[in-house]
């Protein structure tokens, strides 16, 4: 199995070293699509998996969830968490042995997810409904000097409910000078590109494991087209996520690697726990 760059006491130093910094933001990817975002002293945590109830679930079955990273932390031991967002219901990005950890060590936690969610974000969260944000395309939502836009996602298709809300959201974050875009999952749909293009992106944070119809589960953007799509939208970097979890639903980044050198689109690869810098942009 592979070890996370950085984990448990270590990757708490990590992040507490980095607390103070005035200047730039840091991001810390924590597997799948978990990434810890760091501004002024404030932490956002998006689509965190820190657990290991898939591969529990899944193991006598004939798609087991085997794990090919070790966590890099306890939830409960990040106890200074100002804001958490889910983009869809699934396990890896709605994991209920995640989130009340969270929960209980951060009682001012502030949970945002899809409204189209509610009642699975109630209760694998363990919070009433007067204390999650609940949004759909096109809602903006502030917290904690994070502004938090959600755009549609596509997991594979762009899925409402019978109040037209979205089961799937993506979420443009605004804080200080930076803006940087969640996808969640998805793959790329009309409109997605033009509305990114107006968002002068900081940063990408896109999946790579593509969708092969024999792991019988929703796909994702292969990693050409993550890099294709960072490219279009003038972004000045992009970190893939969504590989290395699962042996049974993953991609090897090379081919998104090759791809975004091909075409000139800055990027960065992160291993599990490891640490990036807004310094580090062209």
């Amino acid at each position: 199995m592979r070890r996370p760059h950085c984990s448990g006491n270590t990757f708490l130093a990590d992040v507490k070293k980095h607390q103070n910094d005035t200047d730039d933001f840091n991001v810390w990817w924590l597997g799948q699509s978990g990434f810890l975002i760091q501004w002024l002293g404030k932490h956002l945590l998006m689509d965190p998996y820190l657990s290991e109830s898939l591969t529990k679930k899944y193991a006598e079955t004939d798609k087991p969830h085997v794990r090919m990273t070790k966590r890099v932390i306890d939830p409960l031991q990040l106890d200074f968490i100002d804001v958490v967002t889910a983009s869809h219901s699934h396990t890896d990005h709605l994991d209920p042995e995640t989130l009340q950890p969270l929960v209980q060590s951060n009682i001012n936690l502030d949970l945002v997810v899809p409204a189209a969610v509610v009642d699975i974000a109630m209760e694998r969260s363990n919070l009433p409904k007067d204390r999650l944000s609940l949004m759909n395309a096109g809602d903006t939502v502030e917290s904690n000097g994070f502004l938090i836009h959600a755009i549609p996602s596509a997991h594979e298709e762009v899925e409402t409910d019978e109040n037209d809300d979205h089961y799937y959201l993506g979420y443009i974050v605004r804080f200080g000078p930076w803006t940087v875009y969640h996808s969640g999952d998805t793959i790329e749909y009309d409109e997605m590109e033009d509305t990114l293009a107006q968002c002068n992106l900081d940063v990408m944070f896109l999946p790579i494991n593509g969708r092969r119809p024999e792991r019988r589960v929703a796909g994702n953007m292969w990693g050409n087209e993550s890099a294709w799509l960072a490219k279009r939208v003038k972004a000045r970097s992009v970190i893939p996520h969504h590989y290395n979890m699962f042996e049974f639903n993953t991609e090897n980044p090379d081919e998104f690697i090759a791809e975004a050198e091909q075409i000139n689109q800055p990027y960065h690869v992160l291993e599990n726990g490891e640490r990036w810098c807004s310094s580090q942009l062209e």
